[in-house]
């Protein structure tokens, strides 16, 4: 089973800050798929792919695969000035 955390606007639009599920082997990419598929607001959160991910607190490309235990996380790109 995988933890998977939800920050900022993807939050707002999940309703959630967190689910845990079976990603087991699945890419990142299709982990988002996957979530997209879970309803109008899901697929809004995911859409535009202009989203960063973490795994165990390191940020990930899309085309990693997902192991048991590993937590993921997805938030917007931070901008500072």
């Amino acid at each position: 089973m995988n933890k998977i955390i939800f920050f900022a606007q993807i939050r707002e639009l999940v309703e959630t800050d967190s689910i845990i599920l079976d990603a087991n082997q699945v890419s990142i990419l299709e982990l988002l798929e996957q979530l997209s598929k879970r309803g109008d607001r899901w697929a809004l959160a995911f859409k535009e792919r202009v989203i960063l991910c973490a795994v165990n607190q390191v940020l990930v490309d899309f085309d990693y695969i997902i192991q048991t235990g590993d937590e993921i996380a997805f938030f917007p790109p931070v901008t500072g000035g």
